[in-house]
């Protein structure tokens, strides 16, 4: 792995990282919105990675690391609303939003669980960037070897 490898992988990490806590930060900033543009309520949105370059099969996988493979980094494959998540419905007939039995649908936001997920997006963020600065330092030692 080339020193610039170790950067480009690294700052895949960040850029991956803070996008993922941009959408959290979407869907908690949107836990309570029980109408969008398109008259239903905030739907909850999940960040998936996946490795940065081609797809491999299983065998492919296998041979490359067994031959020392190094990684190419990460990047986000999609950001897709969660509807396996049931949305809370809370009784408050006199909201505007209330159907004909007096329920309000709200987002399938759980505050607890996007906290916890800004948390490791967080943590990950940070080891990225603790990363970056060791590699960053073993190439500013390497230029005062010929000093």
């Amino acid at each position: 792995m080339s020193m610039f490898s170790a950067f480009d992988v690294t700052a895949l990490g960040l850029t991956a990282q803070r996008l993922r806590m941009d959408v959290i930060s979407e869907n908690v900033a949107n836990a309570n919105t029980t109408r969008t543009e398109d008259g239903t309520p905030y739907r909850r949105k999940i960040v998936t990675f996946q490795q940065k370059g081609q797809q491999q099969t299983f065998s492919q996988v296998l041979h490359n690391v067994s031959s020392s493979y190094t990684g190419s980094g990460v990047k986000v494959s999609q950001i897709f609303e969660d509807t396996t998540t049931e949305m809370n419905m809370v009784y408050d007939p006199s909201h505007p939003d209330a159907d004909e039995n007096g329920y309000v649908t709200y987002p399938n936001v759980n505050i607890v669980q996007e906290m916890t997920d800004l948390i490791d997006a967080s943590r990950s963020y940070e080891a990225n960037s603790t990363a970056f600065g060791a590699s960053k330092s073993m190439a500013l030692k390497g230029l005062e070897i010929g000093q």
